[in-house]
C-alpha cells in the first residue's frame, strides 16, 4: 500500500509491531536514514531475498528508499513472500520532512 508521509507516520506510530525498512544501498543509508530503520539493500538481490525470508510476517513493515520506486518494488516482493502488511513511503526520503540520522 502506498502512503503519503503523514499517513505513513500516523500508521507506523499507531502500530506496536512496526519495523522500518530502508531498501537503499549502504552508501545511501550512511548519508542519512530514518530513526530505527533497518537496512535491507534491494540492489543486492541475494542478501535482500535472504533478509526478507527472515522477516516476521505478523509485523507491519514501513518501507522507503530514495524516491519511492525501489520501496514499491520491495513491497511487491514482500507480499510475494507472504508479508501482507507492507507500506511504501510515496516520494521516499528525498521528500521526507522529518528527522534524518547521518552516520
Amino acid at each position: 500500500m502506498n502512503l503519503s508521509q503523514n499517513q505513513w507516520v500516523k500508521k507506523q506510530k499507531a502500530s506496536s509491531a512496526s519495523i522500518i525498512l530502508d531498501v537503499r544501498t549502504h552508501e545511501e543509508y550512511a548519508e542519512g536514514h530514518l530513526l530505527d530503520a533497518k537496512l535491507l539493500d534491494i540492489r543486492n538481490p541475494v542478501k535482500f531475498m535472504e533478509g526478507i525470508s527472515a522477516l516476521d510476517p505478523s509485523k507491519n513493515y514501513y518501507v522507503y528508499c530514495r524516491s519511492g520506486a525501489r520501496s514499491a518494488q520491495a513491497c511487491q516482493l514482500l507480499k510475494q513472500k507472504g508479508i501482507s502488511n507492507c507500506y511504501n513511503l510515496l516520494g521516499g526520503i528525498i521528500e521526507w520532512k522529518g528527522e534524518v540520522i547521518s552516520e
